[in-house]
């Protein structure tokens, strides 16, 4: 009875700490990618700057903030980090479409407040 007692209780145990660490690492996840997107649009801001001398610098921005946006929707079950993700997706969606029409100097505010609104939803 004291084994199977045990046992039982160390199953137990490696349950929880495997889905503490699953939580864990997801978080750490997430901050690291929050820490990229946040490069990357520091990154976009550079570049729309320059935007009138070097245009596929933007382009090359938005693209990165794609990638990392795509990572991080796979990533995560958390609603408040999706929400996050489609702000942000919509928000890199009106600068290139603004650069595609012709703005060389296009309003990225919405790009940055839905960058830090997923670096707050990611934060620990």
């Amino acid at each position: 009875m004291r084994r199977t007692v045990l046992a039982v209780a160390t199953a137990a145990l490696a349950v929880t700490v495997t889905a503490g660490c699953g939580a864990i690492d997801k978080a750490i996840d997430c901050v690291n990618t929050a820490q990229a997107i946040a490069n990357s649009v520091d990154n976009l801001g550079k570049a729309v700057g320059n935007a009138t001398d070097n245009p596929a610098q933007a382009d090359r921005a938005l693209n990165d903030i794609d990638r990392q946006l795509s990572t991080l929707k796979n990533t995560t079950g958390n609603a408040d980090l999706s929400q996050a993700v489609d702000d942000l997706n919509k928000a890199v969606d009106n600068v290139r479409s603004a650069i595609k029409n012709g703005d060389n100097t296009p309003d990225i505010s919405g790009v940055t407040a839905a960058a830090k609104e997923i670096g707050k939803v990611c934060t620990p």
